[in-house]
């Protein structure tokens, strides 16, 4: 085990059930790890008034108007508020332990057409299967995406994207690879469409193109940023 992986203990989050979607809905709920741990004693009572689903299909849009409790303890005037659902996913920095290199994904990814070139670059990641652990999704997504078994793995962080409109949280890896915990191909699944290159950064080059702008995935920063502290205080 390398000195980076043997920091396991002091940066993980554990992981337990929490309280799933509404009884109503007919969805499995994946959603499976601890609530994102709030940083204040902020208010807590919320009153549903009124809920609608406005789409069902890949992703889940709901509408709902609610009130909620102020900080001076009353209760809001009536609020509409929208939420995008779709379940929780799993992210993975992975680095191969012999190379000491950084290995990325590269994939077509369609919500970024219009405000880029539809391409991203990004950790190893994907959907928590109904019934799945975020561990046990995190290794899948890895042999599927990368060809690989993870030799480690430890959790770093667990948190939101984009609370504003959206409950999605990304329970977030580090994973090692080794030359020998190669298992099959690279490339994603056929019967998703998927077609994934995978991109092979010595760690300093990997940290240098985060400080020149390259990396533009949020997952993929936060991982490359821990990776930083852990790099240079401890390799």
């Amino acid at each position: 085990m390398s000195r980076l992986a043997a920091l396991g203990g002091d940066i993980g989050l554990g992981f337990s059930q929490d309280q799933g979607r509404d009884s109503d809905d007919r969805r499995i709920d994946t959603r499976v790890g601890p609530p994102v741990r709030p940083m204040s004693n902020a208010p807590k009572a919320v009153e549903i008034l009124h809920r609608e689903i406005l789409l069902d299909d890949f992703f889940r849009v709901d509408a709902a108007t609610l009130r909620y409790e102020r900080f001076d303890g009353s209760l809001s005037e009536p609020v509409r508020r929208i939420r995008l659902d779709r379940g929780d996913s799993v992210a993975s920095l992975v680095v191969h332990s012999g190379k000491g290199a950084v290995l990325l994904v590269d994939q077509f990814k369609y919500p970024t057409l219009d405000v880029g070139n539809g391409w991203i670059v990004e950790v190893v990641a994907g959907m928590i299967d109904p019934g799945e652990t975020p561990e046990a999704a995190m290794r899948r997504e890895v042999r599927e995406e990368i060809g690989y078994e993870l030799t480690h793995i430890e959790p770093v962080s667990t948190f939101f994207l984009s609370p504003g409109g959206s409950s999605e949280r990304i329970f977030l890896f580090y994973g090692e690879v080794a030359s020998d915990s190669r298992v099959g191909s690279a490339g994603g699944l056929a019967s998703e469409g998927e077609d994934i290159a995978v991109r092979e950064y010595p760690i300093p080059e990997a940290l240098a193109a985060l400080d020149r702008g390259e990396i533009n995935d949020a997952k993929t920063i936060i991982a490359l940023q821990w990776l930083r502290q852990r790099h240079e205080r401890y390799l």
